[in-house]
């Protein structure tokens, strides 16, 4: 078993980029650090750092070992706070991370049920990305399936959440009740995501798939600048279902696009050992609630 006290020298010791600093940040003699980094070398078995002309950094374990030692450290961090609400009779908390949509059209018509529920269970609400985040009980995010979701956690399908056009006032296509994504392949694009996206690249598949690239003719990578640039007549914007209970669109004609139908698939994933906790448990099956009829 790893020393936890030599993996926190080690990434103290990446993290400032030199022996000395690290010493100087923990409080720690050079040798001292010298001696913890060997026997952390020792005791895996694998070169940690390498010289470079008169410095030293990290190999490829070293930053792997480093990573970890990262999180291990903020779940000690966590655990402490824990014991010390709990101690001093703090109420419990439940930490919620969201994407920006979800946030304003999932979580808002549960809060008052939960509170009903668990009145001692104080909930925080935080934007964020990607899996993982340390202090997050449970992250509603998009995923490309399950695969994607790390050892440790659980994922729960929430919905499949197909994609719609917006066009502006006017447009020749609004007549239609549906609209094929090829007949859009003409038409100025108005971007709404970011360029490295998963939703970004649902909808370059779809029209891939479509036989056609569309011409972004504005980069507005949000819904609401991007609808608003539509109202505007400047172009279309497709843009998830979901969305469309986030953003204004009066006077601006919403359709399904169908052939092929994009969709992004939307999951809350969890902490594994934390999945049954009471508190958890019941927020979710909140969502489950809110999404199953969308």
């Amino acid at each position: 078993m790893l020393d936890v006290h030599r993996l926190m020298v080690l990434r103290s010791v990446v993290e400032t980029g030199s022996i000395q600093a690290a010493a100087t940040h923990l409080g720690y003699t050079p040798s001292a650090i010298s001696q913890h980094v060997a026997a952390l070398q020792r005791e895996t078995g694998t070169v940690l750092m390498e010289r470079v002309g008169r410095g030293i950094q990290p190999t490829e374990a070293g930053r792997l070992l480093a990573t970890h030692a990262g999180r291990i450290q903020s779940q000690i961090a966590e655990a402490e706070t824990a014991l010390a609400d709990l101690r001093a009779g703090k109420a419990q908390r439940l930490v919620v991370r969201y994407f920006a949509t979800a946030g304003a059209v999932l979580i808002p018509p549960i809060m008052a049920e939960f509170g009903r529920r668990f009145p001692g269970v104080h909930v925080e609400l935080r934007l964020g990305k990607g899996l993982g985040n340390e202090g997050a009980d449970a992250e509603i995010v998009v995923l490309p399936g399950t695969a994607a979701v790390p050892a440790g956690f659980r994922a729960v399908h929430l919905l499949d959440d197909p994609y719609a056009v917006v066009l502006p006032p006017g447009h020749r296509l609004a007549a239609q009740t549906e609209i094929e994504l090829a007949q859009l392949s003409g038409e100025p694009w108005i971007d709404n995501e970011w360029p490295s996206t998963h939703c970004r690249e649902i909808v370059l598949d779809a029209c891939g798939a479509a036989g056609f690239s569309p011409h972004f003719a504005v980069e507005a990578h949000d819904y609401s600048t991007a609808v608003a640039f539509v109202a505007a007549g400047l172009g279309v914007t497709v843009l998830p279902r979901l969305a469309l209970g986030a953003v204004p669109t009066d006077d601006l004609a919403c359709r399904p696009v169908i052939r092929p139908v994009p969709r992004r698939e939307i999951y809350v994933v969890v902490k594994e050992y934390a999945a049954d906790h009471p508190a958890l448990a019941a927020f979710v099956a909140l969502l489950q609630e809110q999404t199953e009829n969308r």
